[in-house]
């Protein structure tokens, strides 16, 4: 062998090495399938929630965000905030068939499907899709509430790479279905890790009511069934449903919402500061009135201040200036936990086994079954809180970094499947 062919051989292997290690470290793609709804600021945190926790434990990966159905303000607030994502767009039928081509050809690109975090598998039919067309590239489910299991859905299930819960509960659920496994675990919402602000806009509201910080609590209302009927292009309901849905609310709104208000009441009669109600989802603007402040005495209406829709940026900057947040939705709580602000949840026993999540965090001294609570409990409890405050808000810090945690082993799997 001469020295020329001596050269070659070497470039020919130093390549095929160069070549080797590029692809192993190539970057690779993650599908995100999220997007519930955009009435609900819970809905809308859970997708910048995942992606915080994929950029911050998995950040070479690329990503791209399959929405489910929401507006172009919230996709521009994604952008906005996440300027390296790719978003498509594309339904799928319930045969699991995908018909949009920028679908289609990111089921090609990507390496890897993850479910976010939702009150059930929303995203089931999308789940179906990714393998009905890639051939059995993996996939799983991050941070969701499984509250029953049918065949079909058990037959996804079963294909899954990882199921991650959001409470304990759906893991009960799904070894009565027979699923069982070390691949499943309990994993927080994804709201958890929610870390985006709109400080301008909240601390332009701050101002103009005179909300100062750690001197104010947000109460947030809710109706038992959520009445979708009342939102624009949603659910088309007829009129037996409606008027069995309103029964029913009409039946519970007065007796829940007056333990809130006896909680305000004393609030604002300690301390003399004030109560911001603010909502969760859209429809609750229009309930604010008559559940939370028209019944209030004279002396305590001068103290309160109302908010109408918001997105979650400018929702975390409020409720990260306040002292806490008292809520009978789920997800402003956990807004307000990611602030590292203290927070009740007001549990109503239409709201899913979702709640199990706060009792699995050891928050069961801020859980408050409704049914099984009174009014003075939830005052005495608020009064208790700021006598020990410090203790309180290194409660919500500690938790924090527990959660934290979790999500940086649950995305150990993830990563392995990513770069097996």
């Amino acid at each position: 062998m001469n020295y020329l062919e001596r050269i070659l051989i070497f470039l020919f292997v130093g390549l095929s090495c160069i070549t080797l290690n590029a692809k192993k470290s190539d970057p690779k793609t993650i599908l995100v399938v999220s997007g519930w709804q955009d009435v609900n600021i819970g809905d809308i945190a859970h997708t910048p929630g995942l992606l915080h926790i994929l950029e911050t434990y998995l950040p070479d990966a690329n990503i791209i965000v399959w929405e489910k159905n929401v507006g172009k303000e919230v996709e521009e607030f994604l952008y906005k905030n996440f300027p390296r994502i790719r978003i498509v767009h594309g339904t799928v039928d319930k045969n699991a068939q995908v018909d949009a081509q920028e679908v289609l050809k990111a089921f090609q690109t990507a390496d890897l499907m993850i479910h976010s975090s939702g009150p059930y598998v929303v995203g089931q039919y999308h789940l179906e899709a990714w393998v009905k067309y890639t051939n059995g590239k993996p996939f799983g489910i991050f941070g969701t509430t499984i509250p029953k299991v049918d065949n079909r859905l058990k037959n996804l299930l079963e294909q899954a790479d990882f199921i991650y819960t959001r409470e304990t509960a759906s893991i009960d659920v799904l070894k009565q279905a027979g699923i069982t496994g070390t691949h499943i675990r309990f994993v927080p919402d994804a709201t958890f890790f929610f870390n985006l602000h709109d400080k301008k806009k909240g601390n332009a509201f701050l101002k103009a009511n005179g909300l100062e910080k750690g001197k104010f609590i947000c109460a947030v209302p809710r109706l038992r069934r959520t009445p979708y009927y009342r939102i624009k292009n949603r659910h088309l309901w007829s009129e037996a449903k409606i008027c069995e849905v309103e029964a029913y609310n009409n039946k519970y709104k007065e007796e829940d919402h007056s333990k809130l208000r006896e909680a305000i009441i004393s609030w604002v009669r300690e301390t003399k500061n004030k109560v911001l109600v603010c909502p969760e989802m859209t429809y609750q603007v229009d309930f604010m009135d008559e559940l939370l402040i028209d019944s209030l005495p004279a002396d305590v209406k001068p103290y309160v201040v109302k908010r109408g829709y918001w997105l979650p940026d400018e929702a975390a900057s409020v409720y990260a200036a306040s002292f806490a947040v008292l809520s009978f939705e789920c997800h402003s709580p956990i807004i307000a936990a990611a602030n590292g602000i203290p927070f009740f949840y007001l549990r109503q026993p239409d709201d899913t086994i979702k709640g199990q999540m706060y009792y699995d965090l050891g928050y069961s001294d801020w859980i408050f079954e409704i049914e099984e609570t009174t009014g003075t409990q939830i005052a005495n409890r608020l009064t208790e809180m700021g006598a020990h405050y410090s203790d309180a808000k290194k409660k919500v810090i500690t938790s924090l970094q527990e959660i934290s945690d979790i999500y940086k082993k649950a995305c150990v799997p993830i990563s392995n499947l990513l770069y097996q």
